[in-house]
């Protein structure tokens, strides 16, 4: 039992983290945001495309200056 517990843990980091844990950060940070942004009463469902357009932009720029 113990051992497919772990399993399916390791899928879910390894399928949310993946390669960059800067993305799901980015994410995580856009969704609470968001949260916040609407419990002050604020239109905000533009917030979360923006972060995952910049963080996407931010990753390809980072990864072309890797070489």
């Amino acid at each position: 039992m113990t051992r497919a517990v772990l399993g399916f843990l390791r899928f879910w980091y390894g399928f949310v983290i993946g390669d960059d844990w800067t993305v799901a950060a980015a994410v995580a940070a856009g969704f609470v945001g968001t949260w916040l942004l609407l419990r002050a009463d604020v239109n905000a469902w533009w917030l979360l495309p923006l972060v995952v357009v910049g963080i996407t932009a931010a990753g390809l720029v980072r990864d072309h200056a890797r070489g």
